[in-house]
């Protein structure tokens, strides 16, 4: 499948909305725990069963966005958008089976392992294409992109609770549920198949009028094979990792945080408050993503992210303090965090951008995501671990996040070393002479005059 290219006067505005047409849909993945009570119950899982399809679905998105980062670099945006496509919604599909017929373990090779897959396709599939199409704002581009995968949830969450309280939370409705959400995320996925397009060499230069820009690498350009040879490629991969846990600590355990610390005051937290902060974690995870990634265009790469580590390190030692003493205080150094970790995926496309260039960002892109999926589990790992250790030593309420808080500001310390330590690329690891990726010879190939 070759990559469709842009006629003369393209609006490149048109290729973010392809893009979120994709975001959104495997943003869906952040609201997996709306199933997970009605899977527990109905198939009588514990919670660590029923969150194993989201954890392998994590795992695979950093791996296959790993492995496939360089296919989608030559085969072009709209292959990597259909085969997302049919992963994404043939995992749903596989779990409704597997619901159906009460076989858990093909939820979790379906929604987990196939539907994984389509995640990482999915992520990575826009990115070097929206950076082409915005090399002046490089950081505000994939940030629009990258926010739909934040704030999938958003829409998700309250269509698949509508879904199961109308069909049922038994086996039955469950099935139907994850066969609603596969056909009709197939079909949202098909208008950014439909609507993607690569720049070609004769599209109008014209940002202002918002057309096409050319696709004429500039500056150092890297790579895959050669980045991940730098030191700077693992810096930033060991930025992204110490960022993304501590964000997801927060993330994947928000309900019942909220509750423990707040759980003998005189104004407890009721489940649907819990439910509503959860909610409002979302939207800054979402609001981060585009907000932060787009002040990095103006602040740069590498003093957004000391904001990132830094000011995430303040947070969490703000909350270990005083949160416990201040409802106001912890909602609002919980949102800074998500908001953080939304922003540090969105900046990181740009990030790469700088220091490799535009050649294969988008394998290098997704090779450094293998950060993702060691976060992923690292994470709710410390969180849960030690709340666990905890509460079998007698202790509650806040007590219990002390030293897992702890522990995340010494990561993200950690981090912002790493980031302190990132350089410019030396020139021994540039591309010998200006070189095209497949996406920009075939845009070239299709560009010749009849």
């Amino acid at each position: 499948m070759r990559p469709p290219v842009a006629p003369t006067g393209w609006s490149r505005w048109l290729v973010p909305p392809a893009a979120l047409s994709v975001h959104l849909s495997i943003g869906q993945a952040y609201a997996w725990s709306v199933f997970k009570p009605p899977l527990e119950s109905a198939l009588d899982l514990s919670g660590t069963q029923s969150a194993l399809p989201f954890q392998l679905g994590i795992v695979m998105l950093g791996l296959s966005a790993a492995f496939g980062g360089t296919l989608v670099e030559r085969n072009g945006p709209r292959w990597a958008m259909t085969v997302a496509l049919v992963c994404f919604s043939s995992g749903f599909l596989l779990s409704a089976l597997g619901a159906a017929t009460e076989q858990y373990w093909l939820i979790v090779l379906g929604y987990g392992f196939v539907g994984g897959i389509g995640l990482g396709i999915g992520y990575i599939s826009p990115v070097s294409t929206l950076i082409k199409w915005f090399p002046d704002r490089p950081g505000m581009a994939t940030g629009i992109a990258i926010m739909g995968f934040g704030g999938g949830a958003l829409i998700a969450s309250p269509w698949s609770a509508q879904m199961l309280e109308s069909f049922g939370a038994d086996s039955g409705g469950i099935a139907l549920a994850f066969l609603v959400h596969g056909l009709v995320y197939a079909v949202f996925m098909t208008l950014g198949v439909l609507l993607v397009r690569v720049p070609g060499d004769r599209s109008a230069p014209s940002g202002a009028r918002g057309t096409a820009r050319t696709a004429t690498p500039t500056g150092p350009q890297v790579s895959a094979k050669q980045a991940i040879r730098t030191p700077q490629f693992w810096c930033l991969w060991l930025v992204l990792c110490m960022n993304v846990t501590a964000g997801i600590g927060i993330l994947e355990k928000a309900a019942p945080m909220i509750t423990d610390f707040f759980q003998d005051s005189s104004t407890p937290v009721t489940a649907s408050a819990a439910a509503g902060f959860v909610a409002l974690l979302s939207a800054a995870n979402m609001a981060g993503r585009i907000g932060w990634s787009s002040a990095s265009d103006l602040m740069g790469r590498k003093n957004v992210y000391r904001l990132y580590l830094g000011a995430g390190a303040l947070m969490y030692l703000l909350i270990a303090l005083y949160g416990d003493a201040s409802k106001p205080l912890f909602v609002l150094c919980a949102l800074v965090i998500l908001s953080f970790y939304g922003g540090g995926f969105a900046t990181a496309p740009a990030y790469l951008k700088d220091l490799f260039g535009t050649y294969q960002v988008g394998a290098i892109h997704g090779r450094l995501l293998t950060a993702w999926s060691l976060a992923g589990v690292l994470g709710p790992l410390i969180v849960n671990w030690v709340s666990d250790s905890q509460e079998d030593a007698g202790k509650h309420g806040s007590s219990l996040y002390g030293l897992s808080f702890t522990i995340m500001i010494g990561l993200l310390v950690v981090g912002f070393v790493a980031n302190e330590l990132v350089r410019p690329v030396h020139a021994r690891h540039h591309v010998p002479a200006p070189r095209e990726s497949a996406d920009d010879t075939a845009d070239r190939d299709h560009q010749q005059p009849a």
